[in-house]
């Protein structure tokens, strides 16, 4: 069983990460989607971190394939994807991937779908330009994922 903290878009919010630090210590793994993947250098005790490179990163077309468990992770931005005005095409390349759970951001909105047999989360943001903020806590066992958005007051 893995426990992973999903969050993204934290554009150099260095006090909301001080806010959910006691999560992101305990957790397993933590999974940064990009817009300030540099942000948790700050915290070099935090146990495993992955993270890709968002379009405000200054690098573009990061990508990361985890296994976690018995899920293929793929972790990307979002924008190279058009995820703001769908999620069909990040779909579609998840399963060119062979990845079945796709973790991404830029769009600054939590939500969870499944598209084709993809399941696809969105943790939010915790960036200082936005309002509603969370993170995503995610609980991974075998074959089976059990998500929660978590709401951040900054």
């Amino acid at each position: 069983m893995k426990k992973i903290v999903v969050i993204s878009d934290t554009h150099n919010n260095i006090r909301a990460l001080e806010k959910i630090y006691p999560v992101l210590k305990e957790s397993d793994m933590v999974i940064h989607c990009g817009d300030g993947a540099g942000d948790l250098k700050y915290f070099p005790d935090i146990k495993e971190v992955h993270f890709v490179r968002g379009n405000c990163d200054g690098l573009n077309g990061d990508e990361l394939l985890l296994n976690v468990e018995d899920r293929k992770i793929l972790i990307v931005h979002g924008h190279n994807f058009g995820v703001k005005s769908t999620l069909s095409r990040l779909a579609e390349y998840a399963k060119q991937k062979g990845a079945d759970t796709v973790f991404y951001g830029h769009n600054h909105r939590a939500e969870f779908n499944e598209i084709d047999g993809i399941t696809l989360i969105n943790p939010g943001n915790l960036s200082k330009y936005s309002v509603n903020h969370s993170y995503c806590y995610v609980v991974i066992n075998g074959k089976k994922l059990v998500y929660s958005f978590v709401p951040v007051g900054c």
